[in-house]
Formats: structure tokens, C-alpha cells, sequence
């Protein structure tokens, strides 16, 4: 079973984060980051599923140079080797563009299962399970609370507002796991020394055949036009109730546009 795991390194969602104002893209530079919480859950279910079945595990990352720590984090949990795409012409690619390059270096390697987070805490579009799915032709099932290969066959429970959709498809397959489907291990101090010497690949654009013209800021089909920053905390609004408090409250809300 050859399992290929997803992972974004993102600036952490539990400090400050803020956009370049050079280019409106992610100010990745001078934040602290991590891996993409999410993506945690998927590399858990990788090893799980490893565990259970045998095979490998291979992280494949897209992402500037600092990503390797990203990377190094999910080799410390117990992934096997990793594939770091990484090019400068990359900056500020929409999910478009991402999913074109994920799918040419996926296209390079040997897979049964390829694993995502449901969502990135960055962008939080959660599209590109289903963008890869289209790319590479091969099934797709999201939202995953519990994951199950049988055979030839991955089986499912998508997680919904009112229970879930028990569902299955047959191998390759893309899947995008939520956080309620395992509780991902910590690294140890053996993995992570192990995660050392494990092998990582890294491959330009080149590698993968794509013209650096058709991925990048400049040719992004969506950008950030303008930004600005959260607005001070203004005073409240004291209403004074004189038998008719509640029409005022209902009067402010309106005002607000909240009702």
C-alpha cells in the first residue's frame, strides 16, 4: 500500500498573521510556521493505515524552501520518505495553479491513497481533493471521520452536520480527512532523529514539466486587490431601558444590519 500524504506549511493560526503589502499574498516570512493543523489528522491516518496494511508512507509538499520543516515534522511522526516541490516561480500560485503542480509531481509516483486535510488554515477554499481528484481521474470522497481500505476498496464515514454518509470507492483514491477522524501522535525523540536521514526529494518545475509562465502571481485566475487591518474596538452601546429597551436593542440590531 503506497499512501501519499499531503502537507502545507502555514503561518500558525494562534498567533498574528497578516498579507505582504508588496504583493497581497500570505506574509510567510517573518511568521512562525507550522504545519497545517489539519494535515496532521491525514498523515495519522496514513501511518494508521500503513500500520494495518504495510506499504509506504511519502509526504509530498509544495512550498518554498522553509517548508522542509513542514516536512521534517511529518517524517518525525513516522512518514517514510518526502517530495518537496519548490520553485520561486510558485509564489503567490491560486489553488488552480497548486492543484496543476500537485498532480504533475503525483503523476511521478506510485500511489494506492493519496491523503489531504479537509481544509488549510491559510487559504481555506478546500477544493484541492477535488481539484486533483479531476486532474488525475480517480475518485474522490471528502470530509472523512473514519477510513477503512478493504481490498482494493477505501470506505468511508463523511462527516455531516447530522451523523454521516457511509460511502466507498475503489483504489486510487483521493480522501480529505477531518480532525474528529484520529488524534495524531507526537514525535518521539527516536523519530525524530530518524527523520534526519530520511530521504527527501526535491524537484523544480522543470522536473515536472510545467512551464513557469502558467503558475504564479502574475497568471493567478484569483488575487487579494486590497487589504486592510482589523479596526480598533469602538465603544458600546448603552441602551437605557424605559419600557421599551427591547425595541431599542431590536432597533441597534437593525442599525447594525445583524437583523
Amino acid at each position: 500500500m503506497n499512501i501519499v500524504v499531503l502537507v502545507k506549511q502555514v503561518p500558525d493560526s494562534g498567533t498574528q498573521r497578516s498579507l505582504d503589502p508588496s504583493d497581497n499574498t500570505v506574509a510567510r516570512a517573518g511568521a512562525d510556521n507550522v504545519v497545517n493543523e489539519i494535515d496532521e489528522y491525514a498523515i495519522e491516518e496514513a501511518l494508521t493505515v500503513k500500520e494495518a496494511q504495510g506499504g509506504e508512507v511519502t509526504v509530498l509538499t509544495v512550498g518554498p524552501a522553509s517548508a522542509t520543516d513542514a516536512i521534517r515534522k511529518a517524517l518525525s511522526m513516522g512518514a517514510d520518505k518526502a517530495v518537496h516541490v519548490v520553485d520561486d516561480a510558485i509564489h503567490g500560485s491560486c489553488a488552480i495553479q497548486t492543484s496543476a503542480i500537485l498532480a504533475a509531481a503525483l503523476q511521478q509516483m506510485e500511489y494506492d491513497l493519496v491523503l489531504t486535510g479537509a481544509t488549510s488554515t491559510d487559504g481555506q477554499v478546500a477544493v484541492m481533493p477535488a481539484l486533483l481528484a479531476e486532474r488525475l481521474g480517480i475518485p474522490q470522497v471528502s470530509g472523512a471521520q473514519k477510513l477503512t481500505v478493504e481490498g482494493s476498496t477505501v470506505k468511508v464515514n463523511r462527516q455531516t452536520d447530522g451523523g454521516y454518509w457511509a460511502l466507498e470507492a475503489p483504489l486510487p483514491a483521493i480522501v480529505s480527512t477531518w480532525d474528529t477522524i484520529n488524534e495524531p501522535r507526537y514525535p518521539s525523540f527516536k523519530g525524530i532523529m530518524a527523520a534526519k536521514k530520511k530521504p527527501v526529494e526535491t524537484k523544480s518545475l522543470a522536473d515536472l514539466g510545467i512551464d513557469p509562465s502558467t503558475v504564479g502571481l502574475a497568471s493567478a485566475t484569483s488575487s487579494v486587490l486590497d487589504f486592510a487591518g482589523r479596526p480598533p474596538k469602538g465603544e458600546g452601546v448603552k441602551v437605557n431601558d424605559e419600557g421599551d429597551g427591547a425595541q431599542k436593542f431590536v432597533e441597534y440590531l437593525a442599525s447594525q444590519k445583524i437583523v
